[in-house]
């Protein structure tokens, strides 16, 4: 038997795990959808926000920024129809591809998430903060961090 098989978490204890970790997020995202940050913006659009201003030079061809984001191609290209015609996003030749196009925030985007970003920030810790303790709070970072660093090494 191997380290790493001798170490691996039985099935039943993934699932378990699995379960639990899906329904408080569940139940995270019900409470997050009524937050009154998201009457300007849908949370869906906020997160386009969110992951366009931390993209390395604040801007993302469409199909890299897919990949931080659950909804499909086609769902993400309306999407950015909509906050385009918001003034919220702005679309330019790629520099290293001019067949693609590159997406970033225009400064009402930016102020935007910005000021979406603060309340939802202090609602978050309303909701979430009395729930555990700060070493808690960065043990289950440290956690979901491992875990999604495995899964992206695959």
């Amino acid at each position: 038997m191997t380290e790493s098989s001798k170490n691996q978490a039985g099935i039943r204890t993934v699932a378990e795990s699995w379960e639990a970790l899906f329904r408080a997020q569940v139940e995270v995202m019900r409470r997050i959808s009524t937050m009154e940050e998201f009457g300007e913006l849908s949370i869906r659009e906020y997160d386009v926000l969110f992951n366009l201003r931390n993209c390395p030079q604040d801007r993302s061809r469409m199909v890299d920024l897919n990949k931080h984001l659950l909804i499909s191609q086609p769902s993400l290209s309306r999407m950015i129809n909509r906050l385009e015609s918001r003034g919220l996003v702005q679309r330019e030749v790629d520099e290293g591809d001019h067949r693609a196009q590159s997406l970033s925030l225009t400064d009402a985007g930016r102020e935007l998430q910005a000021k979406i970003g603060r309340a939802h920030m202090q609602h978050l810790h309303q909701l979430m903060g009395q729930a555990l303790d700060e070493s808690e709070f960065l043990e289950l970072q440290r956690l979901c961090q491992k875990l999604r660093g495995n899964l992206l090494a695959d």
